[in-house]
Formats: C-alpha cells, structure tokens, sequence
C-alpha cells in the first residue's frame, strides 16, 4: 500500500508539502497541488483517518468499517447501510463504507479499510450467505449482518427464517385455506432449511402432513420463470377451482409471477388462491393488486444491531436470529 512519502517521491516535493496539499490545499500553489493529486491518483493512495485524528484533524470519534456486498446498491437492503450509519451517529462514531465484489475481499479493497483504522468492521450482504474472513481482520471487533462465517467465533445477525416463514402460514390456515402449494427458493439457499422447518411447524399444528403438501425448489435463484411451469402443471385443464388455495412463495419474485399467471387463467386472489411472499421488497410489494401479504426480512434491524454490538463492546460470537415480521395485506 502507499504511503505519503511514496507520493512525495513521485510528486517531487517534500513530505511536508503532500501532508499539506491533503489537508489545507488551499495553502499550496496549483500546479504543485496538481502534481500532488496525480502522484495520489497514480498511486492509488488513501490518507490514514487515523494519522489525521493524531494531527486533530476532524476525523474524531470513533469508527465503523463496513465491507458491503451489493447492499450499497440494492433498494431494498440499503435500509440495513442506513440503520448502521443512524445508529453510529446516534452514539458519536463514524461509519464508512467499502463496496465489495468478491468475497473474500482482495487485498487491495482490505488494505483501504485497513488505512482507515476502523475501531469495528461489519460485514454486509443483500442475500444471506456464508463469507469468507480474512485472518488479517479476525484482530479486530467484527460483527457480521445478513451473512454467517464460514468458521465459528464470529457475532453474526440474520433473519429467523423459520419463525418468519411459520407465522405466515400459521396465518393463512388459521384463515381457512387447507390446500397449500409451496414453490421455494432453491435447496441451495441457506435460508431454505429454516423455512422448511417453518413449514413443517405450522403444517404440523394444522394437522396436516408435510408430505402431502405439494413443494416445488427452484433450481437457481434467479430461475424465476420456473414458477409458470410449475403453476402450469398444477393447474393443467383448469375446471372449477384449482386443487391448491394457498400459494406460499419463497420470495416476493416469485409472488410477482405467479399473480400474472394466475390472474391470466381467471383466478380471484384471495377468493380462489391465497398468495404469501417474502421479502416485502420496497416499494413493489404493496404495489401488487391486490397488495400482497409477505413477510419483511428485517435489514434495518440487523444493521442496527450489528452497529450496537459494536458500540456497545459485546461479545457473543454467536448466531443471532432476527425476527422477520409478518405483513398483513389483501392477498391472503
């Protein structure tokens, strides 16, 4: 990684003279601060956050580091970046955010979060997943948000899965529908086994047998499409009504095709077919006519808390579930 002197090296100036184009600029001739800011270009180099606050720079209080995988960019999980960011300011820390592509991150995005000197590092992703952890950042407080490591001994904040998926379809039995028909996300998923545990829950309770219960996993998570078929050899022939009355869905996606589908054969939602999704995604879910019944993955609250385990200096390197609430609409 470069550092100032490397810059000043390649500017030509002395070490004094980049410290200042970086900190007072406007006390530095332009064409030295041109050269400067190409040297820092060049070199891909990043100022210590640290080193300002030795200099009382106003870099003060603490930091939060944040490694985000697609939460930056995606509508709906960038609630759980802006739970972090609230909940730091809230407790006078800072928050900065690296966006990564890979996990785990190359060597070149950790030393960037590295020159920060972050008091605390959260890990983020849009999907549940498993990452990869560096060693080089097992040394400092680490808390993970919407993801699990793949070694023990890390503070992981994800959604309870199986209570969010149980309390829906307890939900839709308890409103009379009998017959469910389930298309999952893939067995691959990591949230699929606790959504099967879920459904078993609530089938159980209902009296009915998981085994009697039709249950379709989509090969892939984005093979989306696979819904039509499946609703297209349920339904074959249509005459009177469908032999299903409850679709549970393992994501809003899903939802969103089998509605079309199922509106194009003339079916009345809820009155035919029931329908629950999951995810509740930002402005979509509501937008469902008629609106949908979901279950919301809870990204503002598991940012929030990973932020707290790390303002508050806990350790509970353990798996933490976060409840994932049901919402009620005119879909079931």
């Amino acid at each position: 990684m470069a550092s100032v002197k490397d810059v000043a090296r390649l500017a030509g100036v002395s070490f004094m003279t980049v410290s200042r184009a970086l900190n007072t600029p406007e006390k530095v001739n332009q064409e030295t601060l041109a050269k400067v800011l190409q040297a820092v270009e060049t070199l891909g180099y990043v100022p210590s956050l640290s080193a300002r606050k030795i200099r009382g720079g106003s870099s003060g209080g603490k930091t939060i580091g944040v490694f985000a995988l697609d939460t930056a960019t995606t509508p709906f999980a960038v609630e759980m970046l802006l739970s972090m960011e609230r909940t730091a300011r809230e407790n006078g820390w800072n928050l900065f955010i690296v966006n990564v592509f890979e996990v785990p991150p190359n060597q070149q995005t950790i030393d960037l979060m590295l020159s920060h000197q972050p008091d605390g590092i959260i890990f983020s992703a849009m999907q549940l997943r498993t990452v990869e952890i560096p060693p080089v950042l097992r040394s400092l407080p680490l808390v993970l948000s919407n993801c699990m490591s793949l070694e023990p001994g890390v503070a992981c904040y994800v959604p309870d899965d199986a209570d969010g998926q149980y309390q829906a379809v307890r939900y839709a039995l308890k409103r009379g529908y009998r017959s469910p028909l389930c298309i999952n996300l893939p067995q691959s998923s990591l949230a699929w086994e606790q959504r099967q545990l879920g459904l078993a829950r609530a089938f159980a309770e209902a009296g009915i047998a998981v085994a009697d219960v039709p249950q379709y996993n989509l090969s892939r998570d984005d093979a989306y499409q696979e819904t039509i078929a499946v609703l297209e050899s349920r339904l074959g022939e249509l005459q009177g009504r469908p032999a299903f009355d409850l679709l549970v869905c393992g994501n809003d996606r899903i939802a969103l095709l089998a509605y079309q589908y199922l509106l194009s054969r003339g079916l009345r939602i809820p009155d035919q077919v029931a329908v629950l999704g999951y995810d509740n995604m930002i402005g979509v879910a509501e937008l469902f006519y008629p609106p949908l019944s979901t279950v919301q993955l809870p990204y503002y609250e598991m940012g929030r808390r990973a932020a707290q385990y790390l303002i508050e200096r806990r350790e509970q390197p353990a798996i933490h579930r976060v409840a994932c609430p049901l919402v009620e609409r005119e879909s079931c």
